[in-house]
């Protein structure tokens, strides 16, 4: 199926080639990295996690999000989900590619990978890491491509995808459940040493995993004859899952700010302040995390209100969902973690111009690799239409 992929108009090759263009100068700057070391990013002894981490982790939440479509749909007999699921298995799969490949771009020399895979400790979060995040690759692989093949011929999927199916469930909560204990294991990072850290995760996972499918869903919709929500029911549907797990987001992250001032311990309240007011005259967060806060509430109050009806407000308001966990997951969570360092004092992490460049090569290849997918799904569903 994988020969519908090399057809298309002058636009989609156009985005394919401005694609690969970006993958292009970021393979070069890696090459820069692999050669002279991850002395070329702003990482430091002080701050040892970064742009590329902090990218992972919020990458897994919206890996995790597929099952927000495939729970109703297999589990409960939801049908009116039936046109999107595929889409978001395919979300899944290119979401986990680039996770794993900003682990590999972290770990500096690339061989170390290997170290996971000959000396395995299972008392090692990390080692379970890789298992539930190649595990889930290798089930949406499975599921996605047996399934549009079989609706290709016109028949149903085999029997044996259907316990395949139901693995994912709860494999899908395990690869951000697994995540949220990296961090919430460390003894030495208070920001991050939080019994409801996983519940976080998890909730900031089904807000932008689900509010980044429906933004594709209406991008097909223009650029194609396929139609994933012709009942105009689904992504109503999706819509309302966004808009509560949202809401508990934000009820958590208060929760957490509350515990933080109230106990009033210097360490639970430093990196708050680093974010929110800045701490020692440092305040490189601060219009991140306010910028984040504005989102989080406006997309919000877009979801809750009439506005959600809006063919315009409604992509604003999942646009804002989904930055404002991008900025809360993918920029503010891992680097206000190191502050204050073990010397009580605050040391800004500045990302560079080649690291920067990897990342977005990194997000070029997940965006290829679901354009390409996407590109095969819907041209099955058009030839079967037709």
């Amino acid at each position: 199926m994988f020969e519908k992929a090399l057809s298309g108009s002058k636009k989609y090759w156009a985005w394919i080639i401005f694609l690969l263009a970006v993958i292009a100068v970021g393979f070069f700057c890696y090459m820069r990295q692999f050669n002279y070391g991850l002395g070329l990013t702003g990482m430091s002894r002080d701050v040892t996690w970064g742009l590329y981490i902090a990218q992972f982790t919020f990458l897994v939440g919206v890996a995790a999000s597929a099952v927000m479509l495939v729970t109703p749909y297999y589990l409960h007999d939801f049908k009116r989900f039936g046109k999107m699921v595929i889409f978001g298995e395919f979300l899944a799969i290119g979401a986990v590619i680039m996770c794993i490949l900003f682990i590999f771009v972290d770990v500096g020399q690339p061989m170390r990978i290997l170290n996971v895979l000959l000396y395995p400790q299972l008392h090692s979060v990390m080692f379970y890491d890789m298992c539930v995040l190649c595990g889930y690759l290798a089930i949406n692989c499975i599921v996605g491509w047996t399934s549009l093949g079989a609706e290709r011929k016109g028949v149903h999927y085999p029997n044996w995808v259907k316990p395949i199916i139901y693995l994912s469930i709860p494999w899908a909560f395990s690869i951000h459940t697994v995540t949220a204990f990296l961090y919430a294991g460390l003894p030495g990072r208070s920001f991050w040493m939080t019994p409801i850290m996983a519940a976080r995760f998890l909730a900031s996972a089904f807000a932008a995993g689900p509010s980044l499918l429906i933004l594709l869903m209406l991008i097909v919709r223009k650029v194609s004859k396929f139609d994933p929500d012709p009942e105009r029911i689904a992504i109503p549907s999706l819509v309302k899952i966004i808009r509560y797990a949202m809401i508990a987001n934000i009820f958590f992250y208060i929760c957490e700010v509350f515990t933080a001032f109230y106990s009033n311990i210097p360490e639970e309240m430093a990196s708050f302040k680093y974010i929110f007011v800045g701490l020692d005259g440092h305040a490189t967060l601060v219009p991140w995390m306010w910028t984040a806060t504005f989102l989080a509430f406006l997309g919000v109050a877009l979801l809750i209100f009439p506005t959600r009806k809006s063919p315009v407000l409604l992509p604003i308001a999942l646009l804002s969902i989904y930055l404002a966990n991008w900025i809360d997951k993918g920029v503010v969570l891992i680097l206000a973690g190191f502050v204050p360092n073990s010397f009580d004092r605050v040391v800004d992490y500045i990302p560079t111009a080649n690291e920067i460049a990897i990342v977005l090569a990194i997000y070029a290849i997940g965006a290829l690799i679901v354009t390409v997918l996407y590109k095969v799904a819907i041209s099955v569903r058009e030839e079967k239409a037709a």
